[in-house]
């Protein structure tokens, strides 16, 4: 069984509600039919109710349609919103306007008040405006005090990471991590890996230095997260600093590295900034022909995900079905 057929049963076994806010987008109202179809979780899709009432006139009775501008609903959650941020000098109005311009909001309010346990978003939305939301709404969970964009990576070379299977975080949130956010980046990314796959975790804080070769900010800063999850998560397996091809090629790591744990078999990647993480995903997905899931948005209360607003319509189901196993 395949990393996305292991995931999708732990879905259908969970069988959560998953938001998704962007009912207008053809790939969302796609990837919604084939969610339903396949039983990988409930969905509540968020647009124009006549419009999708005719999209799913055969699964009507399967798929909740909430229309903001008719639904009964909105008005709980535009209350709560405005209870939530008035202390930022938020009017009730400024909470009614938001919600109603930007149903992402909604979907976040909808995972935060129990009614979903997770949303889904980002075909249209920038990545600023799903990870505003969610933290506003939904909360940032404070053990992690963080949140960050991690993406699954499927590569057709299997010899790779763990069977093909990496992590790659922060890949969407954090342009220049400290040394604590980026600890908390890692031990995060560890438990994303173990809770979805039962995969235990080899942790390789990337550099443009293995182990000394190089000196710097940016080299000190790995090394001091490398040392802080060791102290705080004895439990995970962790080295760095580390450049690519010594965390993921044994014979490198012999040569580089020959006394590391990972011997080159690292399956998370963590990445020093925000520039070298997003760079790093989009290259592996067009260059390396990988499949590239989420970026999942960690450290939150709850799950939630952004998408690429270059995603198709199995890139959507794919990300469902992480959220869905992850609740």
């Amino acid at each position: 069984m395949d990393i996305l057929s292991k995931i999708k049963e732990k879905a259908k076994a969970n069988r959560c509600r998953i938001v998704l806010p962007e009912g207008g987008d053809a790939r969302i109202i796609k990837a919604s039919r084939s969610i339903v179809d396949q039983s990988i979780a409930d969905i509540t899709i968020i647009g124009g109710l006549e419009a999708l009432k005719k999209e799913f006139s055969d699964m009507a009775d399967r798929v909740d349609i909430m229309d903001p501008d008719s639904d009964d609903r909105i008005g709980a959650y535009i209350d709560d919103f405005y209870e939530m941020r008035k202390h930022k000098g938020v009017t009730r109005d400024d909470a009614k306007k938001l919600l109603l311009e930007n149903s992402v909001y909604i979907a976040a309010m909808m995972a935060r008040r129990g009614e979903a346990d997770g949303f889904v978003a980002g075909a249209s939305y920038t990545t600023r405006n799903v990870a505003r939301a969610a933290i506003q709404c939904i909360g940032v969970d404070k053990e992690m005090g963080v949140v960050s964009g991690a993406f699954i990576m499927a590569l057709p070379d299997k010899k790779f990471g763990d069977d093909g299977i990496f992590i790659f975080a922060d890949c969407a949130i954090v342009p220049d991590p400290n040394a604590r956010q980026l600890s908390s980046i890692a031990i995060s990314a560890a438990d994303l890996l173990k809770c979805l796959l039962s995969i235990e975790p080899r942790l390789a804080m990337l550099s443009y230095s293995t182990k000394g070769s190089g000196a710097g900010d940016s080299v000190d800063k790995v090394r001091e997260a490398t040392e802080s999850v060791k102290a705080l998560r004895p439990d995970i397996l962790i080295d760095g600093e580390f450049q690519v091809d010594a965390a993921i090629d044994p014979g490198v790591c012999g040569i580089k590295a020959p006394d590391s744990p990972l011997k080159g078999r690292a399956n998370i990647l963590i990445f020093p900034n925000l520039d070298s993480g997003n760079i790093a995903c989009k290259l592996t997905q067009r260059l390396a022909g990988a499949k590239a899931i989420g970026p999942v948005l960690q450290g939150l209360k709850k799950p939630a995900s952004d998408l690429s607003r270059g995603c198709d319509s199995e890139d959507v189901v794919n990300t469902v079905s992480v959220i869905a196993a992850m609740a």
